[in-house]
């Protein structure tokens, strides 16, 4: 005689809730969002800006374009001699034309007279490259240049 309570059916496991899983989805996605920072330029040349007295903070850093020149920092690879970087690749002066007009191009119409180009350089670089680069900016009509500086002590 079978049991009373039992049954001769296999029992089943029974299914998973998923109610709750969209509440843990979108939990995720906003902590990722909130403690990711965007990387902007990976730096393959060494930036130690010069010192300045008198420094101003740009008001709208996403219309400003920067151009980093200075000794690599994998000299034994690329020498160390001054190089210019845009964006994430190393490059010759002859594409800073073209780095600039890219630049505008990815802004709107209305912005495009507020571009800025930031010039971040090691303070060891010699003028002469710097110069070169602001004549390719001259050529280009990029006249809105700005150096980078870090704070340095007041002279009394």
């Amino acid at each position: 005689m079978a049991s009373k309570y039992r049954s001769d059916e296999a029992k089943e496991v029974p299914a998973m809730s998923t109610g709750s899983m969209p509440d843990i989805i979108f939990m995720l996605i906003f902590f990722f969002m909130v403690t990711t920072s965007m990387r902007e330029v990976s730096l393959k040349v060494k930036m130690r800006l010069p010192e300045a007295t008198e420094i101003q903070k740009l008001e709208r850093k996403s219309l400003v374009s920067y151009i980093y020149i200075g000794p690599p920092t994998n000299a034994k690879v690329y020498g160390t001699e001054s190089r210019i970087q845009l964006n994430d690749q190393f490059s010759r002066i002859t594409d800073v034309i073209p780095f600039i007009e890219n630049e505008r191009l990815a802004r709107s119409e209305a912005d495009r007279p507020l571009l800025t180009t930031s010039l971040k350089c090691h303070e060891e670089v010699r003028m002469g490259l710097i110069t070169d680069v602001k004549q390719e900016l001259r050529k280009c009509g990029a006249f809105r240049i700005t150096y980078s500086a870090r704070k340095g002590a007041t002279e009394e």
